[in-house]
């Protein structure tokens, strides 16, 4: 489920206006909506730097795969097809919508908060301070949190995966420009039939044997998966105005709009055709930098209204 504007928080001169999207814990598979509306706001644009804070304890390994996930997303030398880059260029359509041009997303700077200096539960105010650390509320800069598996965040487990919001700076009493943020847990250990699914069992369902995670960590792997539909949703849906399904208090985006679904055929507990490593039998469907290989969301498709996948 999308979030909704519960209420508005002052806290070091910033202002958590709302949150916008989030992954659902919804069905695997839901039967798609036949429009994607675009309500006619501003859509991410440019070249964007994606600073990454992880908030708490992780691992060298961990946080690599997160850092190479989106140093894919623009392109790299040595990466194979299908690859990361092609599935963020996929978005292209919907900025061919708005005669805006597609974003390049680039890896900015990392910072690793592993004293947890707001505490062991975050709320969405929280996380928007957390946000500003990284991106120092620059233009042209987008604050990702990244929060590990011991940290609980408000509504984690219960109707959201990962989230995406919008924040504004107050200085010296003057409304400032408003920002995008993203958020992301790591469900390795909480909830992860519901939120690193196809890795995990899922809680509900058929329950048929999970996946093998192409970097070898179930919650690394499905952070990718809701990072990368965060991503998608902050792109072209960044203030609550931009491309959008049904209601704005519970918006489905550009890869919220195809729950469960990974490759063709997919359906209610079945992730859809994927590519095999033959010697780890681990899944995937995108190739990125520095041989790594992750699995992605679909993303609908807004000129034919489907679900649109790499494999």
């Amino acid at each position: 489920m999308a979030c909704t504007l519960l209420f508005r928080l002052f806290l070091a001169a910033l202002v958590v206006e709302c949150c916008l999207g989030g992954r659902s814990l919804a069905a695997l598979v839901e039967e798609q909506p036949l429009k994607m509306a675009y309500h006619k706001g501003a859509l991410l644009t440019g070249n964007v730097s994606v600073h990454l804070i992880f908030y708490g304890e992780f691992t060298a390994p961990q946080r690599s795969v997160i850092s190479d996930f989106v140093q894919s997303l623009s392109g790299t030398k040595d990466s194979l097809e299908p690859s990361v880059a092609s599935w963020w260029g996929t978005l292209a359509k919907y900025y061919a919508t708005s005669k805006a041009p597609l974003p390049r997303l680039l890896l900015g700077k990392q910072l690793l908060d592993a004293e947890y200096s707001l505490g062991r539960f975050l709320t969405d105010a929280d996380l928007a301070e957390l946000a500003a650390r990284a991106s120092s509320r620059s233009r042209g800069s987008l604050g990702v949190v990244l929060t590990a598996s011991d940290v609980a965040v408000e509504r984690f487990c219960m109707s959201r995966c990962g989230s995406h919001g919008r924040t504004s700076a107050l200085s010296r009493g003057r409304r400032g420009g408003r920002s995008a943020y993203v958020w992301v847990g790591d469900s390795g250990t909480q909830c992860p039939g519901q939120c690193a699914w196809p890795f995990h069992q899922p809680m509900y369902g058929p329950q048929v044997p999970p996946l093998v995670p192409p970097n070898g960590d179930v919650g690394a792997d499905g952070a990718v998966i809701n990072l990368a539909s965060m991503l998608a949703g902050v792109a072209t849906n960044p203030f609550g105005d931009g491309f959008f399904q049904g209601s704005r208090a519970a918006p489905l985006e550009a890869a919220t709009a195809c729950p469960g679904v990974f490759g063709k055929g997919a359906y209610p507990g079945y992730p859809g055709e994927l590519l095999l490593d033959t010697v780890t039998e681990a899944s995937y469907n995108a190739h990125g930098a520095h041989g790594r290989r992750f699995l992605l969301p679909a993303l609908f498709d807004p000129l034919t209204s489907a679900c649109s996948t790499l494999a």
